[in-house]
């Protein structure tokens, strides 16, 4: 395999990548992608949960539209970037890596094919129409490697909305949640208010039945492919 790409890579970003992409790129645009959505239908049980107490993520599910931010990342930097998603995006094989025809919004508007990450419906950790009261609880008392799952929330309606992004499921879970999170400012990880409304909340935990070891298995290869 070459050691670098001739060619720069768009990559779109709908969830934390708005906000902590992680990668140099050299430009960022508004961007649409149709025929998928933003949904709260990834249970996480490493960046924002763990195996038994989940957290709620979100994923790039079918039907719809979403707009969220292309990042063009120049072709020296490609395939390195593409092993750092690949680390971070494929703990356990719930998202597939595709390539999308995604729509600019600033600048010359045109189109161009990216990569991105789709939900794969699947797999154990996908989950379809959970109930907002289910969402709330998941979201508001889970916690993992990368931080509080309320926090994950906060801070990717903050910047949804500093695009004027407006996302109902977001209103939603505030409305449930409560006035915790209805300043809508991005937070700091640790989150010490998300640390407070998790205690306020621990009553109302249940407990989540552990996946068996091999119900992952057959999507755990793609965490390989960054290798």
């Amino acid at each position: 395999m070459a050691s670098e790409s001739t060619h720069d890579l768009w990559v779109f970003g709908y969830g934390s990548l708005l906000w902590r992409p992680g990668f140099p790129y050299e430009e960022v645009v508004r961007a649409r992608v149709d025929g998928y959505s933003r949904s709260f239908c990834v249970h996480s049980v490493h960046h924002r949960g763990v195996e038994g107490r989940p957290g709620l993520v979100l994923g790039l599910d079918r039907g719809g539209s979403c707009i969220g931010m292309a990042y063009r990342v120049a072709g020296s930097n490609a395939l390195t970037t593409l092993k750092y998603l690949r680390e971070r995006e494929q703990v356990n094989g719930v998202y597939r890596e595709t390539h999308l025809m995604i729509s600019l919004l600033e600048g010359d508007k045109r189109q161009v094919f990216g990569l991105t990450y789709v939900v794969e419906r699947a797999h154990p950790s996908y989950v379809s129409h959970l109930p907002i009261s289910a969402q709330a609880r998941l979201i508001s008392t889970a916690s993992g490697l990368s931080g509080q799952n309320v926090a994950y929330l906060v801070n990717t309606w903050a910047h949804l909305e500093a695009l004027g992004i407006r996302e109902r499921a977001f209103e939603r879970l505030g409305v449930v949640i409560g006035p915790f999170i209805t300043g809508r400012r991005p937070v700091a990880e640790p989150c010490p208010r998300a640390s407070a409304l998790s205690r306020s909340l621990s009553c109302r935990r249940q407990p989540c039945t552990k996946l068996k070891p091999g119900d992952r298995r057959r999507f755990t290869y793609r965490k390989g492919l960054s290798r």
